[in-house]
């Protein structure tokens, strides 16, 4: 996770405020962000299961949808908007 905190701090440093790129470069290290937690509590929920703690295992499932939602809500937002004006800038 530190790995990919610093890869966003470097697309801060590396890209121009208030650009369409930035928020372009935002927007894919927040879903790499995403996609760690979704691995992350997809196994949890797993595990949890093989323990039989069901009250867990829905939480974990619930968390996990969340991310799943967050990310769907990145890509759409990229694809249908910010990708596009980032290449023309």
């Amino acid at each position: 996770m530190a790995g990919l905190l610093k890869e966003a701090d470097t697309i801060l440093g590396d890209t121009e405020k208030d650009s369409f790129v930035r928020d372009a470069g935002l927007i894919l290290a927040a879903q790499k962000v995403e996609h760690y937690e979704i691995a992350t509590y997809g196994t949890l929920a797993i595990f949890a299961g093989y323990l039989k703690n069901d009250e867990i295992v829905q939480l974990l499932r619930s968390i996990l949808q969340n991310e799943k939602d967050t990310d769907v809500a990145l890509t759409v937002l990229a694809e249908n908007h910010i990708n596009k004006l980032a290449a023309a800038e």
